[in-house]
């Protein structure tokens, strides 16, 4: 998978990817170059052997303050229907890039995460943030409706309809504890902590069955517009594609020899 990247930081070691936004001094907004390029990356990576979890990590003390005012907000507005249609389909391909890629994401989350800021932490399998984590569907508070890059079909799947709809049509933000205790996050930690933390669940998942972790990602994604009767046929089948694979065998042989499986993704 490749790392040389113009528009964020990516560093690659060990099976993880670490990605972060890499304009610290505006809190790291995101340009029209960096939505495309991001896109275009976990497109890619879909298809990468050499990368088994990515980790999203805030730089300079925030994770980002989405779509950049002056570089985005601004053309937006001296743009035609064509033109805007063809802006929020790619913001919307990065969220479906990252549904499809095949590998857990982990958005490690420290101050401002707004906006498609927010929406890439929501897009990601995992949240982690410190007590200084602020996330903001701020969408209405441009004059924009909340239902931006699929927040209204995710966020009250993650937190329930109602919270999702304080925060769409408030634009307020929603604090680290309160996002713990809504599910949103699955922990808080110190800022300290927080790349070591994230990393660490990431290192845990790539020493994982890789290959079924990809099964994993990829049901819960499709299942949302399954029936229940569809899901559970869906997920025989995946669970019988596994069960050809040899990691199945290497644990069952390591649990019988009461060794620690080591799998190897296939």
């Amino acid at each position: 998978m490749r790392s040389d990247v113009q528009h964020f930081r990516c560093e690659i070691s060990d099976g993880i990817a670490r990605i972060a936004l890499d304009r610290p001094e505006r809190k790291n907004p995101l340009t029209f170059e960096s939505y495309a390029e991001l896109r275009d990356w976990f497109r890619d990576l879909h298809y990468a052997d050499d990368v088994h979890a990515v980790v999203i990590l805030p730089n300079g003390g925030n994770f980002s303050s989405g779509g950049d005012v002056h570089d985005i907000i601004g053309p937006l507005t001296r743009m035609n229907m064509k033109e805007l249609l063809a802006f929020t389909r790619m913001t919307g391909d990065l969220v479906k890039a990252m549904l499809g890629c095949g590998k857990p994401v982990i958005a490690a989350v420290d101050g401002i995460c707004a906006g498609a800021g927010a929406i890439m932490a929501m897009a990601s399998d995992l949240r982690i943030a410190t007590p200084e984590a602020k996330v903001a569907f701020l969408f209405n508070r441009v004059g924009l409706a909340g239902c931006d890059m699929g927040a209204c079909a995710m966020l009250p799947r993650i937190i329930g309809q109602g919270r999702a709809a304080e925060l769409l049509y408030l634009g307020r933000s929603m604090k680290a504890d309160e996002g713990h205790t809504w599910g949103f996050f699955n922990s808080v930690v110190e800022a300290a902590e927080l790349e070591n933390a994230a990393v660490g669940l990431a290192e845990r998942i790539a020493a994982g069955p890789t290959f079924a972790n990809s099964m994993t990602k990829t049901m819960l994604a499709q299942e949302w517009s399954m029936s229940l009767e569809q899901a559970i046929e869906a997920e025989a089948q995946a669970q019988a594609i596994c069960m050809q694979g040899n990691d199945f065998r290497r644990a069952y042989e390591a649990f019988a020899a009461k060794e620690k499986p080591v799998f190897e993704g296939d």
